[in-house]
């Protein structure tokens, strides 16, 4: 079966399709596997990765809410050196892109981190200035446009691979943060990360987290991570990856009609392991339903 009428650019990268596996969501892949086609996919975005590593955060890491998901796992992964000697050829047998998710709890690991990459044969590197569930770095990074853009520029400088910024919904001013990072040289964005949430155990009447306050991810975040990225698509005139609780064809079809050159799929794979492949079934049926040459046609329509 062709899907001829999927086939997306994206910073320079030749996609099959515009459905990618949201970062932090299936791993590295291996797992995910055994239970739906990751090669059906346009890439995969590997768990945030650390220079040296990590075991992430002690404690309850993850809590169901409606229609959501509040994580706290800390980029709990095996750092920079063992995700290109252990993770990454199990990756690129996907025959799907590979996009590297790179945090940090310093300027300096971000940037030795980006340096370590460049002998990596990956696709897009994903800086990761988002995550709120480190105490160090992470989101501190991308909630302020100047130290947004302070990073951005000095991964930039020192990076081979073309530079997809990830923001965080938390920013006091998230379309400063997306200029801000756009002026310093980012290739693209990708947005939105969890929202912080809280949840709280009232028979022990204390929080579920050790850190208090968690992410949120899911069904219950679409519509605002949308309009999110509707404003941000209008102010930038680089590529954005629309992310933020899909759950079917037309919550990703939104993300493209709102300027979104392709979409990441993260926690509704946990309830529905199979959504991102049967996703780029339905995105091929509405091309072909719509007369569509191809699905960019209807990117930005809005």
């Amino acid at each position: 079966m062709s899907y001829e009428p999927l086939v997306t650019e994206f910073l320079g990268v030749t996609l099959k399709n515009p459905v990618l596996a949201a970062s932090g969501t299936v791993g590295f892949g291996r797992e995910y596997e055994t239970l739906a086609s990751l090669s059906k996919l346009g890439g995969i975005c590997s768990k945030g990765l650390t220079l040296n590593g990590s075991l992430g955060n002690d404690g309850p890491r993850i809590y169901e809410t409606p229609a959501g998901l509040l994580n706290s796992i800390g980029l709990e992964n095996p750092g920079v050196g063992r995700f290109i000697k252990e993770e990454l050829p199990f990756m690129r047998s996907l025959g799907c892109a590979v996009i590297a998710n790179l945090g940090g709890h310093s300027e300096i690991e971000y940037i030795k981190g980006a340096s370590l990459l460049n002998d990596a044969e990956i696709d897009i590197l994903e800086l990761n200035i988002s995550c709120p569930n480190i105490l160090d770095g992470g989101m501190a990074f991308g909630i302020d446009p100047k130290s947004a853009a302070d990073i951005t520029k000095k991964v930039k400088a020192k990076s081979r691979h073309p530079l997809l910024v990830k923001l965080t919904p938390n920013a006091p001013d998230l379309i400063a943060v997306a200029a801000a990072c756009e002026e310093a040289g980012a290739d693209g964005l990708s947005l939105v990360n969890t929202f912080l949430g809280m949840a709280i155990d009232t028979k022990l009447r204390k929080p579920v987290f050790n850190n208090v306050y968690a992410g949120l991810s899911g069904p219950a975040i679409f519509p605002i991570a949308l309009r999110m990225v509707h404003e941000v698509c209008k102010a930038v005139s680089i590529p954005v990856a629309g992310i933020g609780g899909i759950a079917a064809k037309e919550d990703a079809l939104s993300f493209l009609m709102a300027g979104a050159s392709v979409v990441q799929i993260g926690s509704m794979t946990f309830a529905a392991p199979d959504t991102m492949a049967k996703l780029v079934d339905e995105l091929y049926d509405y091309c072909k339903l719509n007369a569509l040459e191809n699905i960019r046609q209807i990117v930005g329509i809005l």
